[in-house]
């Protein structure tokens, strides 16, 4: 189904200029929990009216991020409490399964942290990412970490978007689907792909630059473990 059959742009475009950021703010927060409406809309949108001068670039900014994060920390507490039932809750029911959280409780297992922050940047894996953590009860501090860490390079990727297709291009719809929509998969493909590469260079550089004491307490560690049964 086209992700624009639900919500039309330009109606939700019509709300934004009458709510201004306190619509920003609460369609981002109810995307979180289940509003049939793909979060990159209202993003692109505080883009577009960035550019034209109708809002601050940190006031959106900020209330974006808020509405985002606000609507996945109900969603993890909701799965804290409710586990595999949450999907028999109304509206957030329609969009997480019980295949897609027991399927994201799997990639857990496997990849911890990595999940939070490959899966908030996809529709579809994101909703079931944020109740899986609640239901396994991941610690919350890093999941509140590594989601809003992501939130901040998906959510300003499409602010851009939407702030560079406000100054070329003077029709958000038509900017959506011929320029957002057919690429955007692979442009947070490439995204996922710079982001963990800085990860991975990071965590070598804090390898190769180990402190001696570092190295003293890996060696002592190292010494106290048994060196097997004694002939």
């Amino acid at each position: 189904m086209d992700c624009l059959a639900l919500f039309d742009i330009d109606q939700v475009r019509s709300w934004m200029e009458v709510g201004g950021y306190f619509l920003l703010f609460g369609l981002l927060f109810a995307c979180g929990l289940g509003l049939p409406l793909p979060e990159d809309i209202p993003l692109v949108l505080g883009g577009f009216f960035v550019a034209q001068g109708k809002m601050d670039l940190g006031h959106t900014c900020v209330l974006a991020w808020m509405g985002i994060m606000g609507g996945d920390c109900v969603l993890y507490h909701l799965g804290k409490k409710y586990g595999l039932n949450i999907t028999r809750l109304p509206l957030i029911g329609k969009h997480v399964t019980r295949e897609r959280i027991e399927r994201a409780e799997r990639l857990f297992e496997k990849y911890g942290i990595w999940v939070v922050a490959v899966g908030r940047m996809f529709a579809g894996i994101r909703g079931a990412m944020v109740v899986a953590a609640g239901t396994i009860r991941y610690n919350f501090i890093k999941f509140f970490v590594a989601d809003g860490l992501a939130a901040i390079v998906s959510g300003g990727a499409f602010v851009a978007l939407g702030y560079w297709g406000g100054k070329k291009i003077g029709d958000p719809k038509r900017f959506m689907e011929e320029t957002v929509e057919p690429y955007k998969h692979w442009f947070f493909g490439g995204l996922i792909v710079v982001v963990a590469g800085v990860v991975a260079y990071l965590w070598w550089r804090h390898k190769r630059h180990m402190t001696i004491s570092d190295v003293a307490m890996q060696k002592a560690e190292h010494a106290k473990e048994p060196s097997g049964p004694v002939a």
